[in-house]
């Protein structure tokens, strides 16, 4: 079939318009200096998707300097003219992407960079960045008033970076949506042991330096990357059932620990993954420190971390997280109560499991000590806002949610539910909305009453 000559213009004039529209489309831009999280609006980067950190890092207690080299493996989700990092107050002496110099600016806590060529789009590349200063610890409302992130101890320095400060120390996409794997390796003075996730792949001496290098092969967000460091007494071996332990104890601590750390991490972490499903990890344990000033405990993938020595209790919440939370990570930071209300609501299963109180007593005990005024009951705890994200009501009224979803739809089906949820979002992200739709596609049943009474409504609810 011929076409005619109007007809062929046309389609001419057709194919030229769509030529320009993919052109446009096409075309290099720079990647957005955050993904856009209300409450921390230019944390993570735009443009593409972290995939492996390489973390070089030398640390001097004494004059509590830093220097670093990290190469990022990323892909590009756009085709990018430039693209930003995350890096607060530490100077950038060199980047290269792709092995080339690359251009870079600063504007506040953003590195912008501006490589020689255009990183197309579904492409690999690497940015490797040069820097060092003395890191600065974050303070302010948010994590219970406490400073937080890179701090500095008697012996070395104490690293537990939620919400925002893995970019006090090395220049990353900073948002748990952006995980990743990791090979971190520490450099510090002989004598001290520097800490890390995953499993120690090897340690060795460099003039008056101790190297460890460790590996985390399982995706992990930012802020639960750790590069502590200091004198430790470490202990080694197996769960009971099978799963590698590292338990590191700063030795200041040895007389004044009333708990067995090494013992009740072995138990807790076996007795989770009968309960939450298999372990998501390749190793489990400890760093315990001498930072009381702190006063929190962290979560760190593989390994909590702890500013003192804890209780039985924290140890077996900050286990609880290495599913709720670690492996499974938020979307967005409002949706925290994932985190929180599960690890809370694992301290009461605990009780149970232990004979000491049933978690519908310890629900009592919290939902009956606080009067319908009390301040407690005014969070949002399905998006507590910012300042207050580690609010009480989090945890707390948190746990109390779980509880009702429990006695709503059976123990069969909420603890089918809990591992199910685990393992449709291992080594991803996931946000309430998600967890809603599970926990009504197991019980059958609609449960929009349910949660919007208690995470998404303020007051003291009517039993």
């Amino acid at each position: 079939m011929a076409l005619s000559r109007s007809a062929r213009l046309g389609a001419l004039a057709t194919a030229a318009a769509s030529f320009l529209v993919i052109a446009a489309s096409s075309a290099p831009t720079p990647g957005a200096d955050g993904i856009g999280d209300p409450y921390f609006p230019q944390l993570g980067n735009g443009g593409f998707d972290a995939r492996h950190y390489e973390l070089d890092v030398a640390y001097n207690p004494d004059t509590d300097r830093l220097d670093g080299r990290t190469t990022l493996t990323a892909r590009a989700t756009r085709s990018l003219s430039a693209f930003d990092l995350d890096l607060q107050k530490l100077e950038v002496t060199r980047i290269e992407v792709n092995g080339r110099r690359a251009d870079f600016t600063r504007s506040g806590d953003e590195i912008h960079i501006t490589p020689r060529g255009t990183l197309p789009k579904g492409k690999t590349f690497t940015v490797t960045v040069t820097y060092g200063g003395v890191p600065e610890a974050l303070s302010g409302p948010i994590v219970f008033g406490s400073d937080y992130g890179w701090m500095k101890t008697t012996d070395g320095v104490f690293v537990a970076c939620e919400p925002n400060a893995a970019s006090t120390w090395f220049p990353s996409s900073d948002h748990p949506s952006d995980k990743a794997t990791y090979d971190i390796r520490i450099k510090a003075p002989k004598g001290l042991t520097g800490v890390s996730n995953g499993r120690l792949v090897s340690t060795y001496d460099k003039g008056g330096q101790t190297v460890a290098h460790w590996r985390e092969s399982r995706p992990m967000a930012t802020y639960l990357a750790t590069a502590t460091v200091g004198r430790f007494d470490v202990k080694t071996g197996k769960t009971p059932a099978g799963t590698p332990i590292y338990v590191a104890i700063d030795p200041v601590l040895a007389d004044s620990n009333s708990v067995d750390v090494y013992g009740v991490t072995a138990e807790a972490t076996d007795y989770w993954s009968q309960v939450f499903g298999p372990y998501p990890f390749e190793e489990t344990g400890a760093v315990v420190d001498d930072m009381p000033q702190a006063g929190f405990s962290l979560e760190v993938q593989s390994k909590p971390a702890y500013s003192a020595v804890r209780s039985e209790s924290t140890i077996v919440h900050e286990l609880a997280h290495q599913w709720f939370g670690d492996s499974v990570s938020v979307e967005r930071w409002k949706d925290i109560w994932l985190n929180e209300g599960f690890a809370t609501y694992a301290q009461w299963l605990w009780s149970e499991h232990k004979g000491i109180r049933s978690a519908h007593d310890s629900f009592l005990a919290g939902y009956n000590a606080r009067p319908a005024d009390s301040s407690f009951w005014q969070i949002t705890v399905a998006d507590p806002q910012r300042d207050t994200m580690f609010a009480s009501a989090v945890y707390q009224r948190g746990a109390m949610t779980l509880q009702m979803l429990r006695e709503r739809i059976g123990d069969q089906a909420f603890f089918r539910l809990l591992p199910a949820w685990t393992k449709l979002h291992r080594y991803g992200n996931a946000n309430t909305a998600d967890f809603v739709r599970l926990a009504e596609k197991i019980s059958g049943q609609r449960l929009d009453d349910l949660f919007q009474t208690w995470i998404y409504t303020t007051g003291k609810p009517v039993m």
